[in-house]
């Protein structure tokens, strides 16, 4: 007899336990999606704060970088409506320079000419233009072209090194439309 009520005195106990760590595991759970919402708010809140912080003029005029005839860049803002021509390339695809030799470019290329005649000249080029980008792509490894300012850099050496070679005209600025590293 004595047996039996111990039983019937543990079970209600087992059950309160139960219940009670029922109740703390939602808590916690609760607390975590909070604290997950408030973090996330204050990430992507950051970016708002600065876009509304900056005058809706400065926004709306894309800035980039123009190199000139001396081959050294300045910034420069500049609308849209103010783009020249756009002349695209074929795309490239090379073997970037490295040890093991595995590791390859997929580029896209759009050249921003300065007038309509330089289109007819990049035409009949078009072998030779070819022939400089690959030879210029093909000498850069991973490490030089994986950055922003490796990007960069390219697009300026292959703007000086095209402008070199044509005559009609110039070209005002290189756009990569697709850049793919494997």
């Amino acid at each position: 007899m004595a047996e039996e009520e111990k039983t019937e005195e543990t079970a209600p106990a087992e059950k309160k336990s139960s219940n009670m760590l029922m109740i703390i595991i939602i808590v916690v759970l609760f607390l975590i999606i909070i604290i997950g919402g408030v973090v996330a708010f204050l990430l992507m809140g950051d970016d708002e704060e600065e876009m509304a912080s900056q005058p809706k003029q400065e926004r709306s005029q894309p800035q980039r970088k123009v190199a000139n005839s001396a081959g050294s860049s300045y910034e420069s803002t500049r609308q849209l409506s103010d783009i020249g021509i756009l002349y695209p390339l074929d795309t490239f695809t090379v073997n970037l320079k490295s040890d093991a030799g595995r590791r390859y470019l997929k580029v896209s290329v759009t050249l921003e000419l300065e007038g309509e005649e330089l289109s007819l000249e990049l035409d009949a080029k078009s072998p030779v233009l070819r022939d400089r980008i690959i030879r210029i792509l093909t000498s850069k490894t991973l490490e030089e072209i994986s950055s922003k300012k490796g990007k960069q850099k390219v697009s300026d050496q292959i703007q000086n090194t095209l402008n070199a070679m044509i005559s009609d005209g110039t070209i005002r600025g290189i756009y990569f439309t697709e850049f793919v590293i494997q």
